[in-house]
């Protein structure tokens, strides 16, 4: 890590936002991964669970102990985790090709598999809305290779994104067009869904009418040279964090202008806000987690 920390500052915006005024040395957590995905904070267990997916595991790392130790193996080769709004996990299994849903007694529920009669690729990241509505990315990831899921042809023969109807549980299109649609995250107010397409190195921005349907898809924000996106989050400001892998962590404005990153030893996968105060940012880069106390703070938990 450079002596100057972990900070880059492009933009002045990142200074006065007091974006670098954090911990100056990132933690590593654990380091026994093959390639860590999908962290996920815990406020009411003080715990981060993420996925470990070649090694077909998602791993948990307690706040108060620091201890690390197996959350739930096989996994699927699951990647991407989140909460519903009734504390529920929602995961992303690649190597099942679906998006599941464990209930409060541990029992799992799969809410999707398919789209129109033909398997899904390989789910990648979800996100859920206030009143049940979830998005999620089906990039072709897990079924290039048995090594992070399981090898076979695609019977959609596309990468889209997806909306999974809160009452009906009906699979619908959501937005087309990408070549690996990634991470997925809603705006603060709902308003808007941001996807991010790795490899076209773009972030994506759609508007969502009253009936969930997306509109006016445009590019948010788009790397230079070999840089490729992951997973995205929001701080409580409206800035945009993204995992730019071998990039390390971009910070972009509102307007979708990169202020500032932060330097990770690792190509980075994936990012999560999270702690007591929500002002503590997990990274899974590679092989490790890492956490970085920030003064900066994610955006509500809802």
């Amino acid at each position: 890590m450079p002596a100057d920390g972990p900070y880059e500052i492009l933009d002045d915006r990142f200074r006065t936002g007091r974006c670098a005024n954090g911990d100056n040395r990132l933690e590593v957590l654990h380091d026994d991964c093959r390639w860590a995905e999908g962290p996920l904070y815990l406020p009411a267990w003080r715990q981060l669970i993420w996925s470990d997916i070649p090694n077909d595991r998602i791993l948990r790392w307690d706040e108060a102990t620091g201890t690390v130790g197996v959350f739930r193996t096989p996994a699927g080769h699951s990647n991407g985790n989140t909460l519903d709004r009734r504390g529920r996990l929602v995961t992303c299994e690649q190597g099942n090709r679906r998006v599941t849903r464990t209930e409060p007694d541990g029992t799992v529920t799969v809410l999707a598999d398919r789209y129109d009669g033909k398997r899904l690729n390989s789910p990648n990241d979800s996100v859920v809305r206030s009143d049940g509505t979830i998005w999620f990315s089906d990039p072709d990831f897990g079924i290039t290779s048995d090594y992070e899921g399981h090898r076979a042809e695609s019977e959609i023969g596309a990468c889209n994104v997806y909306r999974i109807d809160p009452v009906s549980g009906d699979v619908r299109l959501a937005a087309d067009g990408f070549e690996g649609p990634n991470g997925v995250v809603l705006s603060p107010d709902e308003r808007r869904l941001y996807v991010s397409d790795s490899r076209a190195a773009r972030i994506h921005v759609f508007d969502i009418g009253e009936d969930g349907a997306l509109s006016d898809g445009k590019v948010f924000a788009e790397a230079r040279g070999d840089v490729h996106f992951d997973n995205i989050r929001f701080d409580d400001e409206g800035r945009l964090w993204a995992a730019a892998l071998h990039d390390g962590v971009h910070c972009y404005d509102p307007d979708g202008t990169l202020i500032g990153r932060l330097r990770v030893p690792e190509p980075v996968s994936n990012i999560a806000f999270g702690g007591p105060k929500n002002n503590r940012l997990f990274i899974t880069a590679t092989t490790s987690l890492y956490s970085l106390v920030m003064s900066v703070t994610g955006a509500p938990r809802l």
